[in-house]
């Protein structure tokens, strides 16, 4: 079976895994410190925050902003749970806004159109803005409207580690508050479970770091009581154990030194798929010609010309040995979420991308064997253009 994502584990990140087991310090060390900088210095921000899951820095991230009960969070529908579940995580009412039928990512005009059409009372106090397959939303637009209605911004950019948006790398807060990065092995680089948040604001900064290890400060700077020895630490808030071990840490850090030459391989992958499955009844990715794309995923959408159904096909590419999956099953669908009122036909445009889509494999490793596989098969399951 191909998978639609692959992690590649060299000996240079066994070795640093290794290496950092026989340290002192396999949790709690440098380790974790060294990976914020390295990514917030790869991305041009000032801070980096590690986290055990981009879940984890999702939550602190809201809960940083001041993200409580009684507010609003808006977030696309088209992205996995974790976008819409960090309001749900600090008490707070959870909407979505549609998709662009092109990028499949925020439309920044339903966007627009729902907030000049939302009571203030129900408007967000923060929005969290997807980055779908590694491709950038509009963020400058964004960032005006952001200023106009007053919410704060979380870029969710799971898939976007080495992307860019204009001449800005995603990650460097320019247009945003928090830039959260996931490094599932799915992801553009891993440390096989993890998460990272960048911001440029250091009392975001401070307050997720105290937020990821129990609310919880050593810094005699900031204790609200007298220090009593040198073991002495205050809990001032309620945080929780999000911490990113070293081992982790060591991974990711080994993993970023090909970053760059990763996401290069992506694209050359998503240029061949584009170059050879042109001439079928398909829709295949744009991306902006503002925007570098880390390609973390290469999605196709079927045409009603196509001569075969989104489950036929993904029916015959599984049992072909071909993994390929579907993102997303639209956030407001999900039987959770149909408590709070959501129901089919809410966001149009997602949920006619949701049954036509089907996502291909692509990752690093992916052979030119195995990509020609992938496209011969569908040259013969799906119709030539007239």
């Amino acid at each position: 079976m191909i998978p639609y994502g692959k992690q590649e584990i060299l000996d240079s990140d066994i070795n640093a895994v290794v290496e950092t087991l026989k340290s002192p310090f396999i949790t709690q060390g440098p380790k974790a410190q060294e990976f914020e900088k390295e990514i917030a210095n790869t991305v041009k921000a000032k801070f980096g925050v590690s986290f055990n899951s981009a879940t984890s820095a999702l939550h602190c991230a809201a809960l940083a902003l001041g993200l409580k009960r009684g507010d609003w969070l808006w977030t696309s529908t088209n992205s996995f749970v974790a976008s819409a579940n960090c309001g749900i995580y600090c008490e707070a009412k959870v909407d979505f806004v549609d998709i662009n039928p092109r990028t499949y990512n925020l439309d920044v005009d339903a966007l627009s159109e729902k907030l000049k059409h939302t009571k203030k009372h129900k408007l967000p106090k923060v929005l969290v803005v997807v980055h779908f397959a590694g491709q950038s939303c509009e963020m400058e637009r964004i960032c005006k409207l952001a200023e106009k209605y007053n919410f704060k911004i979380i870029e969710d950019a799971s898939h976007a580690l080495g992307g860019s948006y204009r001449t800005y790398p995603i990650g460097c807060c320019a247009f945003s508050d928090i830039t959260i990065f996931s490094f599932h092995p799915v992801k553009i680089i891993t440390s096989a479970e993890g998460g990272i948040a960048t911001t440029n604001n250091a009392k975001y900064a401070k307050k997720m770091q105290m937020l990821k290890s129990h609310g919880i400060t050593k810094d005699p700077n900031d204790f609200e009581r007298k220090k009593q020895g040198a073991w002495y630490y205050e809990q001032q808030i309620i945080g929780f154990n999000y911490r990113l071990s070293e081992l982790h840490a060591a991974l990711g850090l080994s993993q970023l030194a090909r970053l760059e030459s990763y996401v290069k391989k992506r694209n050359a992958l998503a240029k061949i798929y584009n170059e050879s499955l042109s001439d079928l009844e398909l829709t295949l990715p744009f991306v902006e010609s503002h925007n570098y794309s880390a390609f973390h995923l290469y999605v196709i959408l079927l045409n009603k010309k196509s001569g075969i159904k989104q489950k036929e096909l993904f029916e015959k590419l599984q049992n072909a040995g071909i993994g390929v999956q579907i993102h997303y099953i639209p956030i407001h669908l999900q039987p959770f979420y149909a408590r709070f009122g959501f129901k089919k036909g809410d966001f149009k445009s997602a949920e006619t991308y949701y049954k036509n889509a089907i996502t291909l494999p692509l990752f690093p490793t992916l052979s030119a064997q195995e990509q020609q596989k992938i496209i011969t098969l569908l040259k013969e399951f799906v119709r030539k253009k007239a």
